[in-house]
């Protein structure tokens, strides 16, 4: 079996679930939107030094994108009224399977006992996110910010939002202002770092992490960015350093296994990749991104039927993860589900239109397998024609051109094999009964022709390399580049 091409999701930023405590602030209503007014440009104020003592725990913090997740708590702490945490509690429940629309039903029946529960409006983004609402999404992340402007994973979510839509300068902008006039909140600086790291400004994003960590030495969201930064520079080492440091303060976050696992997959030590993979899905079942990532190594150890139950988890929790719709197409095809495999492949296509890949591994998938009720010219045509696209799309492997020969031969051969079962058919229906002393009749035809052999008798060649875009994927594009 030719080996199609995997994506790996290759990225750094994330963390655990935020805190749900201290919502309702009583003068809500009246607050002015705090995403809109000031915006600066200028360097950010060092964090005041009362700011410091446990100024940002690593539960602030929120996953990698694309795929937000619920923030949860103790819910006592956030109303008084019992049927509002329940709701809220049955939303974060039904997120976590994978049940946006059961989500969205209980998010919105808390906010309709409390009005004021910041943290179920960022719920509902997250909810809008998984379904590319995306102007929802905006929304109800400035809905929350507006009831609690301080709220660390709303801002995180909405800089994450913005990046993903093109709009990170101007985030930049809004949150800088902010960061102004509110030094302290480390949670905003930390929305920042990722900001400017989506820009590419790595010395900028290192320089706030270190501010952050100067305030809050065991901030493991800060830790994160700037082992991102460290990556990004591919200072392998350094970003594995700082991830282990910020293992050892939070042992349960699971964005920093996933990224660890990143951190050693460069490092060659894929063993290690592997386990850490292993530990973030594990300890976040709805985490897309180490979903996939896991997946994908999974995929590469042929073990087809752990990496299909990775991968629908991942494509559960983000529909729109095209990376993980891919990879779940390769699962498939390595179980042999030839049309399930086609499906995920034409959902990419949807999603990432300009992926070479895609076209690579459909052109691969009619090349090589016999798909159900799909006649065999029609087939390699299509096998023909998605070769053509990868290349338009600047696909480039070596391999293709062998391929391009075996899939003419494999066209040549079905032509003679028709032509000759059209000869055979008139011979049969020319030929006079041969009368036999049984009284029977006799066909003199020799038989049906030979079944087409294989399209090619060459030895499959080994699997795909990594190809990559941005960074290195095995294979795999870095972060939210893919959207």
């Amino acid at each position: 079996m030719r080996s199609g091409v995997a994506k790996l999701l290759l990225l750094l930023s994330g963390g655990a679930l935020g805190t749900f405590g201290g919502v309702g602030c009583k003068s809500a209503e009246t607050r002015p939107d705090p995403t809109v007014g000031a915006k600066s440009s200028g360097p950010t104020p060092e964090v005041p030094y009362a700011s410091r003592p446990g100024a940002q725990s690593a539960a602030g913090s929120a996953n990698g994108l694309p795929s937000p997740q619920p923030v949860q708590g103790p819910a006592g702490k956030a109303t008084e009224d019992r049927g509002a945490r329940e709701a809220f509690q049955a939303g974060v429940d039904a997120a976590q399977r994978g049940d946006n629309v059961g989500a969205e039903s209980q998010f919105r029946r808390a906010l309709e006992r409390e009005p004021k529960l910041d943290y179920a409006w960022t719920n509902l983004g997250v909810v809008y996110e998984r379904q590319n609402r995306l102007q929802d999404a905006d929304q109800a992340y400035r809905k929350a910010l507006q009831l609690r402007p301080d709220q660390d994973a709303a801002w995180d979510f909405l800089a994450r939002l913005a990046c993903r839509s093109g709009r990170a300068g101007e985030m930049e902008g809004t949150l800088r202002g902010r960061v102004q006039q509110y030094p302290s909140a480390l949670g905003l600086r930390n929305a920042l770092i990722f900001t400017l790291v989506r820009e590419g400004k790595n010395d900028l994003a290192a320089a706030e992490a270190k501010k952050v960590l100067k305030a809050d030495e065991r901030n493991v969201r800060a830790m994160q960015l700037l082992a991102q930064v460290y990556f990004r520079e591919e200072k392998m080492e350094l970003a594995k350093m700082v991830l282990e440091n910020a293992r050892v303060i939070d042992p349960n976050d699971a964005a920093t296994h996933n990224a660890l696992g990143l951190v050693n997959l460069n490092l060659k030590n894929k063993p290690a990749a592997l386990d850490s993979f292993k530990q973030a899905a594990t300890l976040k079942p709805d985490f897309a991104e180490a979903d996939n990532n896991y997946g994908a190594l999974l995929n590469e150890a042929q073990d087809y039927d752990a990496a299909a139950k990775q991968l629908e988890l991942a494509v559960a929790a983000a529909p729109d993860f095209a990376s993980a719709r891919l990879n779940l197409g390769n699962a498939y095809r390595g179980r042999q589900e030839l049309q399930k495999a086609a499906a995920e492949y034409q959902a990419v296509l949807k999603l990432r239109p300009q992926w070479a890949d895609t076209y690579f591994n459909l052109a691969i998938l009619n090349l090589d397998s016999e798909l159900p009720n799909q006649d065999t010219l029609v087939r390699l045509k299509a096998a023909l024609s998605y070769f053509g696209q990868y290349r338009q799309h600047g696909g480039r492997d070596d391999r293709v051109d062998q391929y391009v020969k075996d899939a003419n031969k494999g066209i040549d051969r079905e032509l003679r094999k028709r032509e000759r079962e059209k000869r055979d058919q008139l011979k049969k229906s020319q030929a006079p009964a041969l009368s036999t002393p049984g009284g029977g009749a006799k066909n003199p035809s020799r038989g049906a022709a030979k079944p087409a052999s294989r399209l090619s008798d060459d030895e499959a060649p080994a699997p795909v390399k990594a190809r990559s875009t941005t960074k290195p994927k095995s294979s795999g594009k870095l972060g939210d580049d893919e959207k």
